[in-house]
């Protein structure tokens, strides 16, 4: 039986002179105000590489003098159980290899070399003084301290956890005490302080903080002059974020947690 097939209604006529009906205007759109995207963060520019920040001057002295520098620097730290790093720790690697400072193509290690590098790329951060004649003093004794007291590194190891009240101090390590109290002493006096080249902090404080813990930590009697220095460098708060983060690692190395 064929299907009807429905027909559509015939659409009906407007009236003469009506208006044919406007169309619906579309509704407005809401305007959403976007965030800005967030920027990348830069990497710094630099990295250093250290080891332990308990244990490690040579690794402290880099750090500071990279931050007196003011060059933003990733942390790279090398684990306590690294073969290289426990042996300079310990007195028993040819060379210090550690900080290394990598910064712009450039490689450099030893922090007298650092102190140099640092200071010749940013030269308005004043790690040297601009006295010519403080400026050779400076190096001098930063020569010094990078090349000698090797007694005084043997018998008081940097340990920034550690307090030994009334130690005995070896006989060996009395020389180096008494030749770095000197050259304090000496500074103090002829730059006025606080820091060892006057008003502001060089390369010369980076070269001896780690001295200045040493001597805090085994209880080593100084004349009141280095005394306030020891103080004026324990104040820096370079040094206070240095000693809160070895305050935190939770290794150890036996050889330089001995009981004295």
């Amino acid at each position: 039986m064929p299907v009807a097939t429905p027909t559509k209604p015939a659409a009906r006529k407007s009236p003469r002179g009506a208006r044919a009906a406007a169309p619906a205007s579309p509704a407005p759109a809401t305007v959403t105000k976007s965030r800005p995207a967030p920027r990348a963060t830069a990497r710094p520019a630099a990295s250093l590489t250290l080891s332990s920040k308990n244990y490690s001057s040579w690794s402290l002295r880099g750090w500071l003098l990279t931050r007196f520098a003011a060059l933003p620097f990733e942390e790279v730290m090398l684990p306590t159980d690294d073969e290289s790093a426990r042996k300079e720790l310990l007195l028993l690697a040819p060379s210090i290899l550690v900080p290394c400072l990598r910064h712009e193509g450039v490689t450099v290690w030893n922090t007298l070399a650092i102190a140099e590098y640092l200071a010749e790329t940013f030269p308005k951060a004043g790690l040297w003084p601009a006295d010519r004649v403080a400026r050779a003093h400076a190096r001098a004794i930063c020569g010094e301290m990078n090349s000698g007291f090797a007694n005084l590194r043997a018998s008081l190891p940097m340990n920034l956890k550690a307090h030994f009240p009334r130690h005995k101090i070896w006989a060996g390590a009395k020389p180096d005490i008494e030749r770095i109290v000197e050259i304090w002493s000496e500074c103090l006096a002829r730059y006025g302080g606080p820091f060892l080249f006057g008003k502001k902090r060089c390369a010369a404080d980076a070269m001896f903080a780690p001295v200045v813990t040493r001597f805090l930590t085994y209880d080593v009697p100084v004349n009141p002059a280095c005394l306030a220095y020891c103080d004026t460098i324990m104040a820096m708060p370079e040094l206070q974020e240095w000693i809160a983060a070895a305050r935190l690692e939770p290794d150890e190395i036996e050889q330089l947690d001995m009981d004295f």
